[in-house]
C-alpha cells in the first residue's frame, strides 16, 4: 500500500461522491494526536475546514490496491466532532447519475479497513 498525499491545490480533481466512512474513532485525544502528526508529516490538509466539528482532512490516492471498477482509490483521515475517521470510495463507485453504488469489493471493507490502519500505524508510529 502507497499513500500519496493531495495538497489542497489538487483536492477538487481527487474529490469523489463514493468515499464512505470506513471506520471511527472515539478515543479522547486521538484525533487530535493524529492531526498533529500529519500537520508536522504533510504540512496543510487537503481541505480547510469552516465548521468547528471538523477541522482537518487529509486526502491520499493510494496506489497498488486493487479497487476496480474504479481507476483510482481514496482515502481520507480526518477529525469529526472530536473523533478520527478513516473514509475511502473501497468498494464503492459513481453509477451513470453520479450515485455512489456498491461494487463487488464492498464486502472486502472491513479487510481494507485492517490494512490501512496497519499502514497507519507503521506510518505515523501512533496506535490506531
Amino acid at each position: 500500500m502507497d499513500f500519496r498525499f493531495v495538497p489542497v491545490e489538487e483536492f477538487y480533481f481527487a474529490l469523489t461522491l463514493a468515499v464512505r466512512t470506513l471506520e471511527e474513532f472515539s478515543e479522547p485525544g486521538l484525533a487530535e494526536r493524529i492531526g498533529a502528526r500529519l500537520e508536522q508529516e504533510l504540512g496543510q490538509p487537503s481541505t480547510v475546514a469552516a465548521a468547528t466539528q471538523n477541522t482537518y482532512n487529509y486526502v491520499f490516492q493510494v496506489k497498488d490496491v486493487d479497487n476496480s471498477p474504479n481507476p483510482s482509490l481514496i482515502v481520507s483521515l480526518s477529525d469529526w466532532q472530536g473523533n478520527f475517521r478513516i473514509s475511502s470510495d473501497y468498494g464503492w463507485t459513481l453509477d451513470e447519475e453520479r450515485k455512489p453504488v456498491r461494487t463487488e469489493k464492498f464486502s472486502q471493507r472491513g479487510e481494507f479497513a485492517d490494512q490501512v490502519k496497519a499502514y497507519l500505524r507503521d506510518w505515523l508510529k501512533m496506535e490506531v
